[in-house]
């Protein structure tokens, strides 16, 4: 565990942003006393992606379309409003 002062964060936060990033935890003190810990953020897991092939094929099995999705857009786009 390092320590840093009040004045170190003051005029020296990339020296502590560094070691915070190392993993570090550090002690800030004021006047050689304690005053509070930084702790560095834990890292998030990488969110999963969920599986939509597998969601389409649970709702509609091995249906196939007779007409393209592709074909029905363009036909809506072509339609009169």
């Amino acid at each position: 565990m390092k320590e840093a002062s009040v004045r170190d964060l003051r005029y020296d936060f990339k020296k502590i942003e560094r070691l915070l990033r190392q993993g570090e935890e550090i002690r800030i003190t004021k006047r050689r006393k304690v005053i509070a810990r930084l702790l560095p953020e834990r890292p998030e897991a990488p969110r999963k992606m969920p599986d939509f092939m597998a969601r389409l094929r649970k709702i509609y099995g091995d249906k196939v379309l007779s007409t393209p999705g592709s074909e029905i857009i363009a036909a809506d786009r072509n339609r009169d409003l």
